[in-house]
């Protein structure tokens, strides 16, 4: 018999509508619980997203399975009342692309009570709500899980839980709060900003139209991340300030070292340190993480200046 038949999402929009068509494409048939806006949830039913919309305090008492899928902040605020109001049986999650702050809170309230594990799917699109949701968004994704402590859960609404995602085609990996922080500051949160300062420093040096038409496929894939909303990325940002800062530095020192390099016709290591990075990304996505160290391993005698990739 399963032990997780009734699952509550609160926050229904692009993550948490994908999770809950994700379960269903695994073959998940119990009853999926929204808690979010009543339009979101009108359209999340009408989608057939979930099967109803309750208020919170009428969802937690019925779930087996709480899965937190909104901003940081939000999740940070209510945890004391998923605590509360969850029966002692349920796992507690959450998709919090930064973990410290939650993990922390989490390890505070949760000692009884329900258990409790972070995680952070690193999949996601440059839209949101609930209308763009769907049931493939974490195949192929690395999927992080967050202990409050040394160990996950082994709970039986754990383990039914990270039977899904590996159904749901997902590469999990265990990390701490602080690892798992310090790596998306590189590798979720410095692309979107530097893909945002790239893009407004472009339309600010090439107000008129006509300019911007004279650009090619790489424009466009270097700024597609500028479309992400600003709302969207606010609490992340502001709730990993200091990796943030650190990797900003260090790019901006990248920056800085190749802008002395190309005085010198120098610039070529720059270029194979990035070639490297990208060729190791590649490896990675086809599923094969030995061959992904290689062009690293390569590179590493090419470093050069204040610089690291």
């Amino acid at each position: 018999m399963p032990a997780i038949n009734t699952v509550s999402i609160l926050g229904v929009g692009l993550i948490g509508g994908s999770f809950a068509l994700a379960l269903r494409s695994v073959g998940y048939t119990g009853r999926i619980v929204g808690v979010s806006s009543p339009s979101t949830l009108s359209r999340a039913t009408e989608l057939g997203v979930i099967d109803e919309g309750r208020p919170l305090e009428e969802a937690l008492p019925i779930s087996d399975f709480v899965y937190m899928a909104q901003p940081v902040w939000r999740i940070v605020a209510q945890l004391g009342k998923v605590r509360d109001h969850a029966p002692f049986h349920a796992l507690v999650t959450d998709a919090g692309s930064t973990k410290q702050a939650i993990v922390d809170r989490a390890r505070k309230l949760f000692s009884r009570g329900p258990a409790f594990v972070g995680g952070h799917p690193m999949a996601g699109k440059e839209g949101r709500g609930v209308e763009i949701a769907e049931c493939e968004l974490f195949r192929g994704a690395t999927y992080a899980l967050v202990p409050t402590g040394e160990t996950l859960p082994d709970t039986p609404a754990f383990l039914e839980f990270r039977g899904w995602l590996d159904a749901m085609g997902c590469r999990v990996r265990m990390m701490g709060a602080a690892e798992h922080d310090r790596v998306v500051s590189w590798t979720s949160q410095m692309p979107q900003l530097v893909s945002t300062a790239l893009a407004a420093a472009i339309g600010s040096a090439l107000a008129d139209t006509s300019d911007i038409e004279v650009a090619g496929d790489g424009l466009r894939d270097m700024t597609r991340l500028a479309a992400s909303s600003y709302e969207v990325w606010a609490d992340i940002l502001q709730s990993n300030l200091g990796p943030i800062d650190q990797a900003l530095g260090t790019v901006i020192g990248e920056l800085e070292s190749l802008r002395e390099a190309l005085q010198s016709n120098g610039a070529g290591a720059h270029f194979e340190r990035g070639r490297a990075l990208r060729e190791a990304l590649e490896q990675i996505y086809l599923g094969d993480l030995e061959a992904a160290t290689a062009p690293l391993l390569g590179a590493d005698s090419a470093r050069l200046g204040p610089g690291r990739p």
